[in-house]
C-alpha cells in the first residue's frame, strides 16, 4: 500500500493499465466446462472507419456488460473484428489511387484487389486500435475480419446451401442502382427523403387521330424508354382509348394504351407512362402485359444508344432539361406543377438511386423470415427497449427478397461459374454452376472453359453470419458448442433490418438456434440542438481528443450517465466534466483513506480490544452498500445501465464520500484509541475496495489504479478478475437508512442557516430542537459528539418541550423544529439591512422577468429555450425572495 499522487492524471494511468491487461491476456476466453459462457460479438466497424461518439457509446455499453459478467464468474468472451465494407472501401482506395494517377480499370481486378489489401493492412485496423484507448476488453486472440479465409469459406458454403435449397436465384429484375458506385443496392440500403420536385404533364398523340392523352411524370427523361401508357380500366375518361396506340414524343415509337388496376385515377391526369426497365411498379406492370423492357441508361446514369442520338451520352438530369426544352418547342408540354415526393438515395454516397433492370442474385426471404419472426414473438429473443419489437415484426411481415449481388471487385466473389465453351454448348450451359471450387468441366457439354461470376456479395451477406462465423477455425466445433448462441447484442436501431433481423434468420437456418438472447438498442448521440452528430454537419467531436482532455473513464461514465435506455443523448464535450469530477471525487477519497492509513502504520496500539462493534454509522454504510450492490445488479440484469450508473454515482459521491468519509474523519479526530482509529480506516478501505469493483466496468482505468494501491497485491493481480460484490439481505437496514436521512437533513438545515444568516464557519452555534419522537431523541444522544463536530455546535439541546428563542433562525425537518439563536452571533441591525437590500434587488430583477413574461409578443415569438430560461429565473427569484423574507422575519424587531 502506498500514497497516491495529489491529483489524478488519466494520461499517466490509462495506457499503462491497458498494456498490463493485454500482456497478461486477462481478456482471453476459452471453453471452460465448469464455467458458464457469456458472449458478445462486436458489430464489426468498417475498415474505413475511425472512432466516433456512436462507437464510444456502443462499445462502452458492451464493455460494461462483458466486464461485469467476467467479474460475476462467467467465461466472458467479447469477439472483436472489422467488416470489409465493400462499397465504402473500394471507393476510398479508388479515390486514393486516382490522386496518384492510377485507375482501377487500367490496373485490372487482381491488381486492384491487391492494392485494397495493402491499404487494409496499413489503415484497416485504425478503429480497432482506437477502441483500446477507450478501454474495451476484447479477446484480441479472436479478432476477425469478414474476408478472413475461414469466414470466406463459411460465406461460400452458405451461398451454396441456400442455392441448392432453392432460396437463392438469379434473374433479370428491377433493382436499386447507384450510378456513382456502379452497383445494385438492396431495398434496405436506400434512404428515402421527401423532396420538392415537379410533376410534368406531357401530351402523347393518339395514333391516326388528332387527339392527345396527357401523361403526368416526375421523371420526363425516362419517357424515352416507355413501352406503354396505362389507365385504370374503371376510369370513364379513357375507356374509349384502351387498346389504341400513341406516338411516343421525341422518339415516335408506337406504344399501346393499356388498362391496369394499379393506376391511381386520382393521380395527375389519371394516365401514366410505363417504363418497365426504370421503375419498380412499371416493371411489374410490364410483366403482366408482356411489354418490352427497354434500358435507356448506362450504369453511370447516362443515356445510352437506345435513345435518339441527340440525347445519347447525356447525364440523366441534363437529358431531362433537353427533353423538357424539346417538348416545349413541340407544344407537347402541357403544364408543370410543384410536387413533393419521396426520393431514394444511396445510403453510402447519398446519390439519387436509379431503378434499373439488370441481372442480379437474390435471396428468397419469406421462408427465412417466418421462424425469425416467431422467436421474437415467443420471447426467445428480447429487444431492449421493447418498442423495437413492433418495428421488427412489421418489417418481417412485409419482407421482400434481398438483392445480394454487387457490381464491385472488393468482397466475397459469388461462387458461380459459367460455361463459355465452343460449338458443343447446349442451352443448359447458360445456367450458372454454383460451386465453392471451380468445376473441372461443364456438366452439360464437358467444356473446361469456365469463368467465375464477376459480381461480389453484399457486405451484409457475410456479416449476417457473424455470430457463428467468428468461431470458424481450428476449434470451430468446441467454440461453437460453448460460446454459441451469444448472449447480448448491442447495436444501433438503424441496422435492425440490415443486420439484426438477418442474423436471426441465418442463426436459425444454419445453426438451428437463435444467435443471441437479448438485443440492446443504443441511443443516438445528438448535439445540444438535437441534431444527429455527423462529419458533414461538423458537430461531431473527435473522441480521441476528448479522451486526451478528460480521460477515457470520464468519457465512458458521461455517455452512459446521459443515455437512458430508448432515449437519445444530448452531448457536448463540456458534459464530460460529470465524469471527470466524479473521477476526482473518488481519487480524493482514496487519497484521504491512504493518508490516514499511512499515519496509523507503526503506531503503538493500546490494550483496547480491536473487535469494536459496528456503531450506527457503520451499520448505515453497510446497509447502503448492500442496497447499492442489490440495486445496481438488478439494473444491469434489466439492461438499465443508465440507472445503474446513477445508483453508483449517488452511493459513491454522496453516501460514501460526502457523508461516510466525513463521519470517519471526525470520528478519527475525536478518538485517542489507536485500535479504534485503525479499525475505522480499515473498514472504510474495505468498503471502498468493494465499491471500486462495482465501478470497474464503467471506469476501468481509475479503479485499477486505486485498487492496486489500496493494498499489497500479488504479481499480475487485477481488479478485472475480482469477484463482483454480493449483497447481504440481512445487512440492509431500512430503518437505519431512514434515520440517517433524518440526521443528514438536520445537519444540512443547520449548515443552511449558517450560510443564509451569514454566520462565519468558525463561530460555534447553540442549537435547540423540538423533537416529539423518543427514538429520535435517543438517536441524537447516541450521535451527539459527531453531530456537534459536523455542524460546529457548542451545545445541542433536544427535547419535546423546547420553545423557540427570540431572534432565532429556524427550520422544520420531517416535523421537528430546529432553532438557532442569532443574538450575539451577528449584528442584527446590519443583517436586517443586508437582507432588506437583497430582497429589494431580487424583487427588481423579478419585476423585469415578469414584464417579459406578461408581454404576449415575447411569449408567442421567443424560442422555447429562451422562454424556459425566463420561467426558471422567475421561479428562482421568487423562491429566493421567500427564503430571505423568512430569514428577515426570524431576526425579529
Amino acid at each position: 500500500m502506498q500514497l497516491i499522487a495529489k491529483t489524478y492524471s488519466p494520461q499517466e494511468v490509462e495506457d499503462k493499465w491497458y498494456k498490463f491487461w493485454e500482456e497478461n491476456n486477462f481478456f482471453h476466453a476459452s471453453p471452460t466446462p465448469n464455467k458458464k459462457p457469456y458472449t458478445i460479438v462486436i458489430p464489426p466497424p468498417n475498415i474505413t472507419g475511425i472512432l466516433t461518439m456512436g462507437h464510444v457509446l456502443n462499445n462502452t455499453l458492451q464493455d460494461v456488460f462483458i466486464r461485469w459478467k467476467r467479474m460475476q464468474g462467467f467465461e466472458a468472451c467479447w469477439v472483436p473484428g472489422t467488416d470489409h465494407a465493400g462499397i465504402a472501401t473500394q471507393n476510398v482506395v479508388e479515390r486514393d489511387l486516382i490522386k496518384k494517377g492510377i485507375y482501377r480499370r487500367a490496373l485490372g481486378r487482381e491488381e486492384f484487389v491487391k492494392k485494397i489489401w495493402e491499404w487494409k493492412n496499413e489503415y484497416g485496423s485504425t478503429i480497432i486500435t482506437q477502441l483500446r484507448k477507450l478501454g474495451s476488453s476484447f479477446d484480441w486472440r479472436r479478432e476477425k475480419f469478414t474476408l478472413d479465409p475461414n469466414l470466406s469459406i463459411a460465406v461460400q458454403e452458405v451461398f451454396v446451401k441456400l442455392y441448392e435449397k432453392g432460396l437463392i436465384y438469379k434473374g433479370k429484375y428491377i433493382v436499386n442502382w447507384c450510378p456513382k458506385d456502379h452497383t445494385a443496392i438492396s431495398d434496405d440500403e436506400v434512404n428515402f427523403t421527401e423532396s420538392l420536385g415537379h410533376l410534368w404533364h406531357i401530351k402523347y398523340k393518339i395514333q391516326n387521330a388528332d387527339e392527345y392523352i396527357s401523361v403526368a411524370t416526375t421523371r420526363p427523361e425516362t419517357m424515352l424508354g416507355d413501352s406503354a401508357v396505362a389507365v385504370n380500366p374503371k376510369d370513364e375518361r379513357y375507356k374509349n382509348l384502351i387498346g389504341k396506340n400513341v406516338l411516343l414524343p421525341l422518339s415516335n415509337r408506337i406504344i399501346p394504351i393499356i388498362a391496369d388496376d394499379f393506376v391511381d385515377a386520382e393521380f395527375g391526369t389519371g394516365a401514366v407512362k410505363i417504363t418497365p426497365a426504370h421503375d419498380m411498379n412499371d416493371y411489374q406492370t410490364g410483366l403482366r402485359h408482356n411489354l418490352p423492357q427497354l434500358i435507356v441508361m448506362d450504369t453511370s446514369g447516362k443515356m445510352n444508344e437506345n435513345v435518339p442520338k441527340k440525347y445519347q451520352g447525356l447525364d440523366r438530369y441534363e437529358c431531362r432539361k433537353e427533353v423538357l426544352r424539346d417538348l416545349e418547342k413541340l407544344s407537347l408540354l402541357e403544364k408543370m406543377e410543384d410536387h413533393t415526393h419521396s426520393v431514394g438515395h444511396c445510403y453510402r454516397c447519398d446519390t439519387v438511386i436509379e431503378p434499373y433492370l439488370s441481372d442480379q442474385w437474390f435471396v428468397k426471404m419469406k421462408p427465412l423470415a417466418e421462424p425469425a419472426l416467431q422467436v421474437v414473438k415467443d420471447g426467445k429473443i428480447k429487444f431492449h427497449p421493447d418498442r423495437w419489437t413492433k418495428v421488427y415484426e412489421h418489417w418481417m411481415e412485409n419482407i421482400r427478397d434481398w438483392c445480394i449481388s454487387r457490381q464491385l471487385w472488393w468482397g466475397h466473389r459469388i461462387p458461380a461459374w459459367y460455361c463459355v465453351g465452343d460449338s458443343a454448348c447446349k442451352i443448359e450451359c447458360k445456367n450458372a454452376i454454383v460451386s465453392i471450387e471451380k468445376p473441372k468441366s461443364c456438366p452439360h457439354c464437358g467444356s473446361t472453359n469456365l469463368v467465375q461470376d464477376e459480381d461480389v456479395l453484399d457486405t451484409w451477406f457475410s456479416s449476417w453470419l457473424w455470430p457463428f462465423s467468428v468461431f470458424e477455425g481450428p476449434n470451430k466445433k468446441e467454440d461453437l458448442e460453448y460460446f454459441y448462441p451469444t448472449n447480448t447484442l448491442v447495436t444501433g436501431p438503424d441496422i435492425i433490418f440490415f443486420w439484426v433481423a438477418r442474423m436471426i434468420m441465418a442463426g436459425l437456418e444454419f445453426q438451428k438456434e437463435i444467435p443471441f438472447r437479448d438485443v440492446y438498442f443504443t441511443s443516438i448521440i445528438r448535439d445540444l440542438d438535437g441534431r444527429k452528430m455527423s462529419k458533414s454537419l461538423g458537430n461531431s467531436p473527435n473522441p480521441l481528443d476528448v479522451i486526451s482532455t478528460y480521460g477515457a473513464d470520464a468519457l465512458r461514465f458521461t455517455v452512459i450517465y446521459l443515455a437512458p435506455i430508448g432515449q437519445d443523448v444530448l452531448y457536448s464535450n463540456e458534459k464530460c466534466e460529470i465524469g471527470r469530477n466524479f473521477a476526482n471525487k473518488i481519487w480524493n477519497a482514496a487519497r484521504f483513506l491512504l493518508m490516514n492509513r499511512e499515519n496509523l502504520d507503526g503506531a503503538s496500539l493500546s490494550s483496547t480490544s480491536q473487535n469494536h462493534n459496528l456503531d450506527f454509522i457503520d451499520t448505515w454504510i453497510s446497509s447502503r452498500f448492500s442496497s447499492t450492490v442489490k440495486n445496481i445488479t438488478k439494473a444491469l440484469d434489466e439492461f438499465n445501465l443508465n440507472e445503474a450508473v446513477k445508483i453508483l454515482y449517488s452511493f459513491l459521491w454522496h453516501d460514501f464520500c460526502d457523508w461516510y468519509v466525513e463521519f470517519t474523519k471526525h470520528r478519527i479526530y475525536l478518538s485517542d484509541d489507536i485500535n479504534y482509529k485503525t479499525t475505522l480506516v480499515d473498514r472504510a478501505i474495505s468498503i471502498f475496495d468493494d465499491s471500486l469493483k462495482l465501478l470497474h466496468p464503467f471506469m476501468p482505468f481509475i479503479t485499477e489504479e486505486i485498487w492496486q494501491n489500496l493494498s499489497e497485491r500479488k504479481k499480475n493481480e487485477t481488479i478485472t478478475l475480482q469477484d463482483w460484490p454480493k449483497w447481504n439481505e440481512s445487512e440492509i437496514k431500512t430503518q437505519i437508512e431512514n434515520e440517517m436521512i433524518y440526521l443528514q437533513n438536520v445537519i444540512g438545515a443547520i449548515r443552511s442557516i449558517r450560510s443564509e444568516m451569514n454566520i462565519a464557519p468558525s463561530i460555534k452555534l447553540n442549537v435547540s430542537m423540538r423533537v416529539s419522537d423518543e427514538k429520535r431523541i435517543l438517536l441524537f444522544e447516541q450521535n451527539n459528539s459527531i453531530l456537534k463536530k459536523l455542524t460546529n455546535v457548542e451545545e445541542f439541546i433536544i427535547g419535546k418541550d423546547i420553545t423557540k428563542p427570540q431572534a432565532s433562525a429556524s427550520a422544520i425537518i420531517m416535523g421537528d423544529e430546529i432553532f438557532v439563536p442569532l443574538k450575539g452571533l451577528i449584528d442584527l441591525d446590519v443583517e436586517r439591512n443586508r437582507l432588506e437590500k437583497e430582497i429589494l434587488r431580487l424583487e427588481n430583477q423579478l419585476h423585469g422577468v415578469m414584464a417579459k413574461l406578461n408581454n404576449e409578443k415575447f411569449t408567442s415569438s421567443a424560442p422555447k429555450d429562451i422562454l424556459e430560461k425566463e420561467l426558471s429565473k422567475k421561479e428562482n427569484f421568487s423562491s429566493s425572495i421567500e427564503k430571505l423574507k423568512i430569514s428577515l422575519l426570524e431576526l425579529g424587531n
